[in-house]
């Protein structure tokens, strides 16, 4: 049995997770996350992710949440996530971007849960000025729910 909470957001600066097992009912569990920050002039994005798996020893219960937001003094900005369930995967991505003419700044996190034991996140961010060289960076971890 696999139950599955979802929480999506695209909010400046929040995002709420819940589990939906009290820690007493969990063998054993594990969290992950990431997020990222990209600036760059009057530009800025950025993205977080985290994902919960517990053992309840029935099954498993799991949650993930994601979200981004992204701001320019003058230009264009646009930021979504996207959270897909089935069975056996959840998985959330957001994204967002600020654009002002040729400066940029980008975050992209990546999150996901396979079958109620395996975590994953990663991010991405990238913020450019016109002239000068991108500034890029990347982080992930993965883990998973111990045995008993």
């Amino acid at each position: 049995m696999f139950k599955t909470l979802l929480i999506g957001a695209v909010a400046v600066g929040s995002v709420a997770i819940a589990m939906p097992a009290q820690a007493g009912d969990c063998e054993n569990s594990a969290a992950i996350g990431s997020g990222g920050s990209a600036a760059a002039g009057g530009t800025s994005a950025s993205t977080l992710g985290t994902g919960a798996a517990c053992d309840t020893g029935d099954g498993s219960n799991a949650t993930i949440g994601s979200g981004g937001s992204a701001a320019a003094v003058d230009g264009k900005t646009k930021s979504q996530t996207k959270t897909n369930v089935n069975k056996n995967n959840l998985q959330s991505r957001s994204k967002a971007q600020a654009m002002d003419k040729g400066t940029f700044s980008k975050s992209h996190t990546k999150t996901k849960i396979r079958h109620g034991d395996e975590l994953q996140s990663s991010t991405k961010t990238m913020a450019h000025v016109p002239g000068e060289k991108p500034v890029m960076n990347k982080t992930g971890v993965e883990t998973e729910v111990p045995n008993q």
